[in-house]
């Protein structure tokens, strides 16, 4: 191929020039007036051949890669057209394919459908015949009981259902329903005798000793492990519980709670039951029931305390026998207290066993309901507590109600120790009621109002009590026959104490009592102040009642000294029972004074005692004797005179001393100090008269007249109020 031909304006460039030979190559351009003139520099003819040659292969090789690249086109080409043809061809062919398959697809996908229609009905036919025989194959499980083999039995009465539930939707009317129907009743009546069984067998009272333990549990110092109630067995409840849970779920029973609480209530109430018996067999002659730990229970064996017993007439008594010891409460056969320590007893016992049951059966209560939970579904949880605690909570209600009702009776005996019997109950009931109403929390009405009333009996019952014994105190009749002949303190002084110094321990319960019998507004809503102040209102209205029964008893004797010594043993009776029973803080609390106004009264009866010596000092007192001149004789009438007063002091003295001997002052200190001071008195007075007339020749027989000396007198007033004298 020829090279294009060169066209422009501008000198031709040649093709293949190195850049030597442009070199060589110049234009020469002279500016003339008249135009330019170009000059070119001849190229050697060698070196053009050369050159031309070059460029000759040079387009040669151009002209060789063309021819290739044509040919490239060409077979390019006939290539894509080849794989067009084919591509048609295969698009032609794979339309054909899918026309023969998707018949044949279709036709496998129908039979694979048919197969598994078929495997379906076989399983069905399979399913719906072993419903005919569950009746056969269960038969044998269902006669032998689920006694042991609980697991295998419910598989069992869970076949049946389902066999039930088959033939009363597809066939009611078959025979092999009323068979299965029959194998399902049977099944689930002896699951309901398998629950009662279990329940009747595992079912334990629990022992007092245990009891104690639990209820005692709180008042320890040391802190021990809690005492567990495993009321069943772990594996027998797990069993009970999965009966329970079938007879609610597939038996639609509900006659198992029935038999559930029966048992548990019968077990409740003979554990309480128990506890009442152990008070009453194994209570020590101190009283106090034993309570051991239970080694199985605890990794170590602590030193059990006695259980705290509550304050009844029996401390009060203790109380009097230490006043004894100290002279305030008579000489021998000084007091007319009758001795009531076996009846108290047994009034002791029977109160802390009352007591302690009742706590027991709030932790008894609480120890059931967990259970209960278990085993009861949870809406009849409520309704099948409230029966279970019927007979237990009954007992004990009816039990308080003998208590208020002999409280009643003694009142109307005008037996106010056995009333006292109400206080410790009525003070612990009011403590556990909190606990008792969480116990009874969901019960009916009926059920949660037992205890209240309970309370409220009893709180009228004492108020009645204490009004009562007020009025008592006061109206109790002037016996002679019942009045200590030694002027000791009476019977009702220490009566009256010996209850009021209970009040000590039940403040806050007697104070409650008469607060509820206020008919103010106020009353509602007492304060423990309010209580505080009507109580010691009561006190001091006993204290002034007796005080006003004591003088009128006092008249009785016809001696005023005796009265005053009856008094005054009285009085001081009282004000040391004030103090050393911290009684009188309480009654301070309304009568500040209360304390100076028996001192008082127990100071005018010493001076009223001190006067009936006055018949005795009169006779030899100075201006009662004759008044004569030292050294000169006397006359008949002042001898006669002087030997009369010294008759009459004889007279006078031994009179007062056989009297006054018998008498009885309790109190060490107040005798003494009676005693010191009469004697001081007397043997002044007698001392004087007998230095004066001693040396005096009034009689021809001095000794006749002249029995005593100073200390003679002394001695003998020493032994005022010694019976042992």
């Amino acid at each position: 191929m020829a090279p294009p031909a060169y066209s422009g304006a501008g000198p031709r460039s040649e093709v293949g020039v190195t850049a030597t030979e442009a070199e060589k190559v110049h234009t020469l351009r002279q500016n003339t007036g008249s135009g330019t003139h170009r000059v070119v520099e001849m190229i050697p003819p060698q070196e053009a051949s050369v050159r031309r040659r070059e460029i000759e292969d040079k387009l040669k090789q151009e002209e060789e890669t063309l021819s290739f690249i044509r040919d490239s086109l060409e077979k390019s080409d006939q290539l894509t057209k080849n794989m067009v043809s084919i591509l048609s061809s295969f698009e032609s062919r794979l339309m054909k394919l899918e026309n023969s398959i998707i018949p044949v697809h279709k036709q496998t996908e129908n039979l694979q459908r048919l197969q598994e229609n078929v495997e379906k009905t076989l399983s069905c036919l399979d399913h719906v015949i072993s419903y005919y025989h569950v009746a056969s194959d269960t038969e044998k499980i269902i006669r032998e009981g689920p006694t042991g083999r609980l697991e295998e039995y419910l598989g069992s009465m869970a076949k049946i259902q389902k066999a039930v539930e088959y033939f009363q939707d597809n066939s009611p009317d078959s025979p092999e329903l009323n068979k299965v129907k029959l194998l399902f009743e049977r099944g689930k009546e002896s699951l309901e005798s398998e629950f009662r069984s279990l329940m009747t067998r595992h079912s334990k009272v629990v022992s007092p000793v245990l009891i104690l333990d639990l209820i005692s549990g709180e008042e320890e110092v040391e802190v021990q492990e809690e005492v567990p109630l495993e009321h069943l067995p772990e594996g027998v409840l797990l069993d009970v519980i999965r009966i329970s849970r079938w007879l609610v779920e597939y038996g639609r029973n509900q006659d198992f709670m029935n038999v559930y609480y029966q048992i548990r209530s019968s077990q409740l109430d003979r554990s309480i039951r128990g506890l009442k018996e152990h008070f009453r067999k194994s209570t020590s002659a101190s009283g106090v029931p034993y309570s051991p730990a239970i080694p199985t229970k605890r990794k170590d064996t602590p030193t059990k305390k006695p259980i705290k017993r509550p304050g009844t007439i029996r401390k009060a008594q203790n109380l009097l026998k230490q006043y004894s010891q100290h002279g305030l409460d008579g000489k021998k056969g000084g007091s007319n207290l009758i001795p009531l320590e076996g009846r108290d007893d047994m009034l002791d016992v029977e109160t802390d066993a009352y007591i302690h049951c009742i706590s027991a059966f709030v932790k008894l209560a609480q120890s059931e309901y967990q259970l209960l939970m278990e085993v009861i579904p949870e809406h009849h949880q409520k309704k099948t507590f409230d029966s279970l605690i019927q007979d237990a909570l009954d007992g004990l209600m009816l039990e308080g109600d003998n208590i208020v009702s002999a409280a009643r009776k003694a009142i109307v005996r005008h037996d106010f120790s056995a009333v006292l019997t109400v206080f410790p109950i009525l003070r612990h009931l009011k403590q556990t009621k909190p606990e008792f109403d969480q116990v009874l929390q969901g019960t009916a009405a009926s059920t949660k109002n037992k205890l209240p009333s309970l309370i409220t009996s009893m709180e009228t019952v004492g108020a009645k009590a204490l009004e009562d014994f007020a009025d008592n105190i006061k109206n109790d009749p002037d016996k002679e026959y019942n009045m200590p002949k030694d002027g000791t303190v009476h019977e009702l002084t220490s009566n009256a104490i010996l209850f009021l110094q209970q009040l000590l321990d039940f403040q806050e319960t007697a104070g409650a009592m008469l607060a509820s019998q206020e008919t103010s507004s106020s009353a509602t809503s007492y304060s423990s102040e309010f209580s505080k102040r009507l109580l010691s209102t009561y006190l001091c209205k006993v204290l002034g009642n007796l005080q006003l029964n004591l003088l009128s008893k006092s008249k009785v004797y016809e001696d005023p000294a005796l009265s005053a010594i009856f008094l005054h043993n009285n009085y001081n009776y009282i004000l040391k029972a004030l103090e050393k029973s911290e009684l009188i803080q309480l009654v301070a609390v309304t009568q500040k004074t209360a304390e100076c106004c028996y001192r008082e009264h127990i100071e005018q009866q010493i001076q009223t005692y001190q006067r009936s010596w006055l018949k005795v000092t009169d006779y030899i007192a100075e201006k009662n004797l004759p008044v004569f001149q030292p050294g000169a004789k006397l006359r008949d009438k002042e001898r006669q005179m002087i030997k009369e007063r010294f008759k009459g002091f004889n007279d006078g003295l031994e009179e007062l001393c056989k009297i006054q001997k018998a008498w009885a002052i309790p109190d060490t200190e107040q005798r003494d100090k009676i005693r010191q001071a009469q004697k001081h008195i007397v043997k002044e007075t007698y001392g004087a008269f007998l230095h004066r007339y001693g040396s005096v020749p009034f009689t021809k027989n001095p000794e006749k007249y002249i029995k005593y000396q100073v200390e003679q007198v002394g001695d003998m007033i020493d032994r005022l109020f010694d019976t042992s004298a």
